[in-house]
């Protein structure tokens, strides 16, 4: 048969077939037409993101990688540090920095979350709004006893506004909204939120996914009108009143009304907490040096998110005839350890407009401006009266000559954040050092915890990378979470530390001193250990100081380093005990 005959046979054959089923599709064409499924990671990424979170503060563990493959996606900033507790430290500080936004961490089960247990205190302690995740061994093991499974719930709600678990992975943005929810209203604070290692692995068909609308600022609230106008008839009565300004204008982002406030009334106003740096150091009401001899006379104060805690003797330090108007954004605050004449309830922005508002519909004028000028007098005569100090050419160096060379240094940068991390040397620098501004200086707040330098510093430099950072330690403190300029190395981070080294944990030192005799010091004394060789191991810069002259040369070295940096300063170790411990 010829090869053309053979073809037509052949195509002949091939019209008599039936019709053939359509050739199936490659595996990869039909995944494509399934639905895609989101693991838990990335719904709490995507719910993170719709809070408009930037940064999440880690330290690896299994429990949480989902998270991590989920702001990959999100383009949320993954900044792992070397001790949970100094990854909770830094979300703490990231909500002071970032008023109106939610610090976040994540930590590992069992150890990863009782090392956190400090950080999350902390910011119980200070009403810092944050959201800690939690990990946990997998549900469908729950009680079996999983590698580092524990009963972390029971652990963390004591120091938590909300905590819970979520047991099923398309619920997690709802609980995630949920949580930040508790966590800024009211008086804000931390929230806990535990996810199983199967729940946060666990897949969710796309098409499911729902990311609720998540708000990180409440709705503000307005005192009582009543309350408002009694708190205009005190004042218009008081002669020798004052205002102190606290924590809660920092959280009601108050200080434009409060300082319109002041300046209508020149009341003598102090701050205190996270109020400090509320009041500009140059506005006429504001005093610093004076506030023992004004609460030894007034007749009427003002507490603007003041608590009357161990800094406030609980309320003894007011006279018992003192009136008191008191301003915070919870009523349970209200009352705690003194009784109000005057409770005023609400946001503080919009508690001093309403306390504007009513002065200006009743034509009344406050002025307290010859009582404020009687407390500047007394202000001048403390300045003189630590000059001498301030210039000491001693050495060891004088911890105040210390702070005063740190505040001329200080004011030939632009617009620093300064972070006290320690004891004696941080009471001493905040008494040498103004705040300028809001936010530009941070401590631990009202539990004194130690250790939070290097982490608020993190938080503070991603926060505003453009501002220098500064941070005042004692030398006790450094040893907490030095060892995160490591982690500043990594991010390239030039944060500036300076250490008071006095070879000693001194605030415990002289009252042990004092009441058991100074030849039975025990746990106090430490040596005068080269910190900064430790940071130039770590991949920073370091400088020792050991003369006051040194000081100025040495910190400009350390900004020109362009790295993070460390400046050891041997300073005085101090032994006069002025009485009084903790209360």
């Amino acid at each position: 048969m010829s090869k053309s005959s053979s073809k037509t046979a052949s195509a002949a054959k091939a019209k008599a077939k039936p019709a053939a089923k359509p050739a199936a599709k490659p595996k990869a064409a039909a995944a494509q037409e399934a639905p895609a499924t989101l693991h838990g990671g990335k719904l709490a990424a995507k719910a993170l993101k719709e809070a408009g979170v930037e940064v999440v503060f880690t330290l690896s563990g299994g429990h949480i990688m989902p998270l991590y493959d989920g702001c990959l996606d999100e383009g949320i900033k993954i900044v792992d540090v070397r001790h949970e507790q100094a990854a909770v430290h830094a979300a703490d500080a990231w909500a002071r920095c970032n008023p109106g936004k939610i610090g976040v961490a994540a930590i590992t089960a069992g150890p990863g979350v009782t090392d956190g247990v400090t950080g999350i205190a902390n910011a119980w302690r200070a009403n810092s709004p944050i959201l800690v995740f939690g990990g946990q061994g997998p549900f469908e093991n729950l009680r079996r006893g999983s590698l580092q499974e524990m009963d972390h719930l029971g652990v963390v709600r004591p120091i938590t506004k909300y905590c819970d678990a979520v047991y099923q992975t398309k619920r997690i943005p709802e609980y995630i909204e949920l949580a930040i929810r508790h966590a800024v209203s009211g008086i804000p604070g931390p929230a806990y939120l535990e996810i199983p290692m199967d729940i946060f692995m666990g897949g969710v068909p796309a098409n499911e996914v729902r990311i609720p609308r998540i708000r990180t600022e409440p709705p503000r609230l307005s005192p009582d009108r009543d309350e408002v106008r009694r708190a205009i008839d005190l004042l218009r009565k008081a002669k020798r009143p004052m205002l102190m300004a606290g924590t809660s204008v920092k959280w009601s982002k108050a200080a434009p009304e409060l300082n319109r406030f002041i300046a209508e009334t020149h009341i003598p106003t102090y701050t205190n907490g996270m109020g400090r740096g509320s009041v500009p150091p140059d506005s006429p009401e504001f005093l610093n040096r004076s506030r023992r001899d004004a609460l030894e006379k007034i007749d009427c104060i003002l507490l603007a998110g003041t608590l009357l805690d161990f800094r406030m003797r609980f309320g003894q330090t007011i006279p018992a005839d003192a009136k008191v108007i008191q301003l915070d954004m919870d009523a349970t605050l209200i009352g705690q350890n003194r009784q109000a004449d005057v409770p005023l309830v609400g946001n503080l922005a919009c508690t001093f407009e309403a306390l504007s508002e009513e002065m200006k519909s009743q034509s009344v004028r406050l002025d307290f401006s010859g009582w404020r000028d009687e407390l500047r007098a007394i202000e001048v005569k403390a300045e003189k009266k630590v000059e001498a100090k301030l210039n000491s050419d001693e050495v060891p160096i004088d911890p105040q000559r210390m702070c005063r060379e740190v505040r001329d240094w200080l004011d030939t940068l632009d617009s620093p954040i300064v972070i006290g991390d320690g004891g004696d040397i941080v009471a001493t620098a905040a008494k040498i050092i103004p705040v300028r501004s809001e936010g530009a200086w941070m401590d631990p707040g009202p539990l004194g915890t130690l250790g939070v330098g290097m982490p608020f510093a993190l938080s503070a430099k991603l926060a505003h990378p453009d501002r220098p950072v500064v941070i005042i330690y004692g030398d006790g403190s450094f040893g907490f979470n030095g060892f995160e300029y490591d982690t500043a190395v990594r991010f390239g981070l030039p944060i500036i530390g300076i250490v008071g080294n006095d070879a000693a944990w001194g605030q415990m030192m002289r009252p042990q001193g004092a009441i058991y005799g100074w030849d039975r010091l025990e746990g106090v004394l430490l040596n005068r250990t080269r910190y900064d060789k430790v940071v130039e191991a770590l991949g920073g810069h370091g400088e020792h100081v050991t003369e006051p002259g040194q000081l100025c040369g040495a910190l400009e070295r350390a900004a020109a380093s362009g790295k993070p940096a460390l400046v050891n300063v041997e300073i005085r170790q101090d032994r006069e005990y002025s009485g009084g411990i903790y209360v």
